[in-house]
């Protein structure tokens, strides 16, 4: 009787908290820099949910070691709803095959919420780099070995990943450079102190465009409605591809009416038709999703990398 009634107790608290929620301030950690897709859209969501549900929703960039440091901030939080984070494709699901220790297990220790975007990606030199394609560029890096920079938003995202896969693919020996985030990359590649950078379309694309940057291939298996003319990097590179993504994602524990709360609400922002218009633009995509095949998609993203990571030969002690 006295488990019954502790049960009862629990599962009535619960749905009082989900009830009242939200009753303060949110706060939804981003563990990048400003600037990025992560936290562009943490913004972008944070107003619209503050606008909607009537309380502020704080956006703190809470960078470091890849991620983790934010990530595993919101892991060991209290699972009220109160602390959320954009987790991505490094945080949930490369970085456990990455790092040779991890301070939280990006499956057990999280309640998923909503797949937010899948980004694009485009392969982009710096002009001093005498390639015009992606053979070309294979070309001069075989030529010249060790002597290519690839920039990255850190250790373990999808711009190092994907410079780590080209290595492989290609067979070709370039340095790795990691940088807090895209930001910091980008500003280094375009001043010439790095040779490349597989980055994410919307934060890549608008140098290329300025003729700062030479985008040589889009990263994913298929063309790009943002940059139609462009090859993907699989048509010289059978089987190469690099899809970024976003997500949210809340303390294991979270009560899952909360949980659903905040994916009906981010459901509707991504669905509406401002944002409809903006993501094909921005080479980025959104499909509604649950937190159910949230986590599952997470789980394959995870199967997927570790082998690629492990013949990378890439590690963070």
């Amino acid at each position: 009787m006295r488990l019954f009634a502790l049960a009862a107790a629990l599962l009535f608290s619960a749905a009082a908290l989900a009830q009242s929620y939200p009753a303060k301030p949110i706060k939804i950690v981003v563990p990048f820099p400003a600037g990025g897709i992560a936290d562009l859209y943490a913004r972008l969501i944070g107003a619209r949910v503050t606008e909607g549900w009537g309380q502020p929703v704080v956006i703190e960039n809470r960078t470091g070691a890849g991620g983790n440091i934010g990530a595993d901030a919101v892991a060991k939080s209290a699972p009220d709803g109160y602390t959320l984070v954009m987790g991505s494709f490094g945080t949930h699901a490369v970085n456990v095959s990455l790092f040779s220790s991890m301070p939280y297990d990006p499956v057990k220790d999280f309640a998923p919420i909503i797949l937010v975007l899948e980004a694009e990606g485009l392969l982009v030199v710096h002009p001093s780099v005498p390639a015009q394609s992606v053979l070309d560029l294979i070309a001069y890096a075989r030529a010249h070995p060790g002597k290519l920079t690839f920039a990255s938003a850190g250790m373990g995202t999808a711009s190092h990943l994907a410079g780590e896969l080209f290595k492989t693919m290609a067979k070709v020996d370039m340095t790795h450079v990691p940088y807090k985030g895209n930001v910091p990359a980008i500003t280094d590649l375009l001043a010439g102190q790095t040779s490349l950078l597989f980055g994410t379309t919307p934060t890549v694309l608008p140098h290329a465009k300025a003729g700062k940057l030479r985008a040589l291939a889009t990263i994913g298996s298929v063309r790009s409605a943002a940059a139609p003319d462009l090859p993907t990097v699989a048509e010289t590179l059978p089987g190469f591809e690099v899809n970024n993504w976003v997500g949210l994602l809340a303390p294991a524990g979270t009560p899952n009416d909360i949980v659903r709360k905040w994916n009906a609400e981010v459901n509707k922002i991504m669905t509406g038709a401002d944002i409809k218009q903006r993501l094909p633009t921005e080479g980025a995509r959104y499909a509604p999703n649950t937190p159910e095949e949230f986590g599952a998609f997470i789980k394959s993203e995870i199967a997927k990398w570790a082998p690629v990571v492990k013949a990378s030969g890439a590690r963070v002690d």
